[in-house]
């Protein structure tokens, strides 16, 4: 958390759907993840128990040529 990085989780909301969301994490407190959701472009709070999937994103390079 604290190098900024953008993560991708799958998520299991209140309603038993499943989403995909890009975040970036700003703190952890007790069982919650709170983090700005890049998906929402908003702050939200997560349960840790409810996130099936973490990965990192990779962060694009300034300057590099693709």
């Amino acid at each position: 958390m604290d190098q900024q990085h953008h993560i991708q989780i799958i998520y299991l909301g209140s309603n038993g759907q499943t989403t995909k969301r890009t975040l970036r994490p700003l703190e952890i407190v007790g069982d919650r993840l709170k983090a700005y959701c890049t998906t929402r472009r908003a702050p939200r709070v997560f349960l840790i128990d409810n996130i099936l999937a973490v990965e990192l994103v990779a962060q694009r390079m300034e300057g590099a040529v693709c």
